[in-house]
């Protein structure tokens, strides 16, 4: 089982090349210094614990959770070196960098070890929400210890009866004398909910308050220390730790608050608006873990097929290592093609996010289009290249030493959490195509047909017409008030657009690689774009027809 290596060579390409990355104090020698010691810690500290973590995962004893041995002492590395301040606000202590540069140095902490990287993506998310909708007070009290990492954050949202039904949530908020609450109930699937990282973890909390509105109405969202101000430990504790999959070195708990002391954010029953900050920060950092684990499941399996020798050459009848093998050649082609596809969209979106918040209203309808399509096509992409990656392992992957399992059972978590694949195209369907009549995607697909090389129009403007005769087709379903048949073309109508838009940036990608000194580098850039092209970018066809003719038999 190899290491993992950041991929720095692409991501200071996509950064420098693509995305438009400009900082008044970060100059190239900069940037690139940050990024080499970000892949220091990754590949040297991270990635090694990795195989460790998922062989002896967390432990809870008394309420009391032990990560795995090595976890801790890297969290205090993390911490020091800077790493968990990167994107967030100068004035709490955070370093002020754009999420463009934040995107790739997240990459590489959730490519070395993404039970570690958990932490603090959720962490980024109860920052995102204190800093959107929190008091002055509670913004300087929790936010320099969350950004500096002393103290870590959750999202506390689903229960055992909810699932992904928030309408459905029953904790509850008791006003009290002073104006705090007493929060009582039980929370599921609490990633970091209780770990030794730490001595105090925030929980951003999902309750109702007494005779609050039926439904998500009825929503508020409220802050709840393990470690009260005054020292004293609240009453919220840790009763369970789920048994996963994978991802096994990142604690998954069951939290139990009894009565748990609670402060508002923001006005009572705008909890789902809150929520939904935390939501949309953290979907953009899933798709960009789904490119991360499936960039580690290529580099595996790219080392493997190399060294691994069976069968003879075609034509010259020699013995030789399997990457000379055409359909091994084919998927490892396949999963590189569509990890850098996918890193192309994710760092697009980082870029918009930046424009976004300093109120460019165009580049927020992009981070709202893009969203949705980053978190589900590059997670299903993740799958998709992590299973291929034990295909080339052949039997060898199918067993636990050779490592390529870990990554599958990793990924698979990806299109499952911060809401599921589903619920991302039906966001991206009803929300973007239906009710705002698809106005963003119509101006993102003339932007992008208007970017791509010559050479590669002809594959994508029948596609692209393709995209916007569906959108309004299903736009006139909506119209009719046929829901349901609108609903299920979502799936396959994201699946279509998500290769369109990443294979658009690829081409984009290769054309802009042959200005580039280093000759292989832009030689692989244009053979990775010609075989997405003629081997990933028809399926968006058949997504297209299925979303137009197959969700009639649903």
């Amino acid at each position: 089982m190899m290491n993992y290596a950041p991929p720095l060579q692409d991501m200071r390409f996509l950064l420098t090349q693509m995305s438009g990355f400009s900082h008044a104090d970060l100059d190239e020698e900069t940037v690139e210094a940050i990024l080499t010691e970000a892949a220091k810690l990754a590949s040297d500290v991270l990635a090694p614990l990795n195989r460790t973590g998922d062989q002896n995962g967390a432990k809870l004893a008394n309420g009391k959770v032990s990560t795995a041995e090595g976890f801790r002492e890297a969290y205090g590395q993390y911490c020091a070196g800077g790493w968990n301040a990167v994107a967030f606000p100068e004035e709490y202590g955070g370093q002020g960098l754009p999420w463009a540069l934040a995107f790739p140095i997240q990459e590489m902490w959730q490519g070395a070890n993404m039970a570690f990287g958990l932490c603090p993506l959720l962490n980024q998310g109860a920052v995102e929400a204190i800093l959107s909708h929190g008091s002055t007070t509670q913004k300087e009290y929790y936010l320099p210890r969350l950004i500096s990492g002393e103290w870590t954050g959750t999202m506390n949202l689903t229960e055992p009866q909810a699932g992904s039904d928030l309408g459905l949530l029953r904790a509850k908020a008791e006003p009290q004398p002073g104006g705090h609450y007493k929060i009582s109930g039980q929370k599921i699937f609490i990633t970091y909910g209780e770990h030794d990282y730490t001595d105090n973890i925030i929980h951003l909390v999902l309750a109702r308050t007494p005779d609050a509105p039926d439904d998500v109405k009825g929503i508020s969202l409220f802050i709840v220390p393990k470690i009260l101000e005054n020292g004293t430990r609240n009453a919220v504790e840790c009763i369970g730790l789920e048994h996963k999959l994978g991802i096994h070195a990142s604690p998954t708990c069951t939290m139990e608050f009894s009565g748990a002391t609670g402060f508002l954010i923001g006005e009572e029953h705008q909890g789902l608006k809150y929520m939904f900050t935390m939501m949309n920060n953290a979907r953009l950092s899933v798709g960009l873990q789904g490119v991360a684990i499936a960039e580690r499941a290529y580099q595996q399996a790219q080392a493997y097929a190399n060294e691994r020798v069976q069968g003879k050459s075609l034509s010259g009848g020699k013995r030789i290592a399997i990457a000379h093998h055409p359909d091994v050649r084919r998927m490892l082609l396949s999963m590189r093609s569509q990890v850098e596809a996918g890193r192309a969209l994710t760092y697009q979106a980082a870029a918009a996010l930046d424009k976004a918040e300093k109120g460019d209203r165009k580049a927020q309808e992009l981070v709202d289009l893009l969203t949705p399509v980053v978190k589900a096509w590059c997670t299903d992409m993740a799958v998709e290249v992590a299973s291929l990656g034990v295909q080339i392992h052949g039997g060898a992957g199918f067993i636990e030493e050779a490592g390529a399992a870990q990554l599958y059972r990793d990924a698979r978590i990806l299109p499952i959490y911060e809401g599921t694949n589903g619920i991302q195209s039906a966001d991206l369907l009803f929300r973007k195509i239906v009710r705002d009549k698809g106005e963003a995607l119509d101006a993102y697909m003339a932007d992008l047909t208007s970017r791509l090389p010559k050479v590669y129009k002809a594959y994508f403007v029948p596609l692209i017409q393709k995209a916007l005769e569906i959108s309004a087709f299903l736009r006139e379903k909506a119209a009719a008030g046929d829901m349901d048949r609108v609903a299920a073309a979502a799936a396959p109508y994201l699946k279509g657009i998500g290769l369109i838009a990443s294979g658009g940036l690829l081409c984009q990608a290769a054309e802009k690689a042959t200005g580039q000194t280093d000759k292989m580098f832009a030689q692989q850039k244009t053979e990775l774009a010609a075989f997405f092209v003629h081997n990933i970018l028809p399926f968006a066809h058949g997504n297209f027809d299925a979303a137009r003719e197959g969700s009639a038999y649903v």
